[in-house]
């Protein structure tokens, strides 16, 4: 590669240049070959531990024959079937995204400039900060309570400048939850002219009671927008189809900054296939369920504490450093996931697996502690 004096870093957009790439979990490949290991166990990435459902898989093998055309650029089917599913009236309201992250970043983009700022809270997902620092927007994190949101302090940091709220129910990485009467008086009292985002990965696996639906919420409030993913319960995590549920003026804007054909043929028709695989997403359910007490329990034993979850992973707290605890753990074949790059470095957090992997994390925490 040839050499040059000009310094492209610097070139680059303010809020560009203060960013790190996210840190994805670890691939298992990436252990093999680090370590040299086999049989290891994944346990890092909230993906969803039963493989592919048989029919989005019978619904990839028969979209092969079209590989060489570009996928419907409008997701039509996708958003037929989401509007059945979510009772949706109008596909209208329905954007597509290559992964939720990709809606979240659409709406940032669309919605937050360098002249206003964007409210998230301590220890929420990631993502949230990436996109607002790369829109050189103005980040107010407001302190957790309890590991989750405050909705109180929330909406006490808004201004004349917040264009944007993001709210993760449940929470990652923490699993905690906001029931729905926090939510609607929270929704009640932003003014319309703030975009509050409901990012639901995770709501397919929760049956707490009072868990709110934010789909049924979004006719109420016209600000709200809904992002939901096929990554975690319903088992794409490598296809990349999320979706977001707003007012069809929102998803208009959003779709003016979505890239053409940003959702792949394999994903949009296997995303269509699995919304009608109940059993699947039944199992998944009561797999994890089975999951979390399981290594509930197992944290207990070993004395160490936990925040409880509504997720389909846990954290946890190993009273020391954790990156050292993860490190050990991978050289016992578990990969799990460090977290002090939301500011707690004394805790992992761990996916729930089946329940061989599930124990055999728990038998190397102990050995490892």
């Amino acid at each position: 590669m040839s050499t040059s004096t000009c310094d492209y870093i610097a070139l680059a957009t303010e809020g560009v240049k203060g960013l790190h790439p996210y840190q994805p979990g670890k691939p298992i490949e990436e252990l093999e070959r680090e370590l040299g290991l086999t049989e290891i166990v994944k346990l890092a990435s909230n993906e969803n531990p039963l493989g592919i459902s048989p029919l989005a898989s019978a619904a990839i093998q028969k979209e092969l024959k079209a590989a060489t055309l570009y996928p419907d650029g409008t997701g039509f089917v996708l958003k037929q079937a989401l509007a059945r599913y979510l009772s949706v009236a109008e596909e209208s309201a329905i954007t597509l995204g290559n992964g939720s992250n990709d809606v979240l970043d659409l709406i940032t983009r669309a919605y937050a400039s360098p002249e206003s700022e964007v409210i998230y809270s301590q220890y929420a997902f990631a993502v949230y900060a990436l996109s607002t620092q790369s829109v050189n927007a103005k980040a107010v994190v407001v302190p957790a309570k309890n590991w989750g949101h405050d909705l109180d302090a929330m909406f006490g940091a808004i201004t004349d400048q917040t264009s944007l709220i993001f709210i993760a129910n449940p929470n990652n990485p923490t699993g905690t939850y906001l029931g729905a009467s926090k939510v609607k008086a929270f929704l009640a009292r932003v003014p319309e002219n703030i975009i509050v985002v409901l990012d639901e990965a995770y709501c397919e696996y929760i049956d707490e009671p009072d868990y709110p639906n934010g789909i049924s919420l979004v006719k109420e409030y016209p600000n709200l927008v809904v992002t939901r993913t096929f990554s975690k319960a319903w088992g794409l995590a490598s296809l990349r189809v999320g979706y977001a549920v707003s007012n069809p003026d929102i998803a208009n804007i959003l779709n003016r900054v979505r890239q053409p054909f940003n959702v792949n043929s394999f994903a949009l028709a296997a995303a269509a296939a699995v919304l009608s695989d109940e059993a699947y997403l039944d199992k998944g359910r009561q797999v994890n369920k089975d999951g979390l007490v399981q290594i509930a329990e197992g944290l207990k034993a070993l004395g160490l504490s936990y925040i409880p979850s509504v997720g389909n992973f846990i954290c946890f707290d190993v009273l020391q450093d954790g990156a050292k605890v993860y490190q050990e753990l991978l050289k016992e074949g578990v990969i799990v996931r460090p977290l002090a790059n939301y500011g707690m470095p004394h805790h992992l957090r761990v996916s729930i697996g089946l329940k061989g992997e599930n124990q055999r994390f728990l038998d190397a925490l102990a050995s490892v502690l």
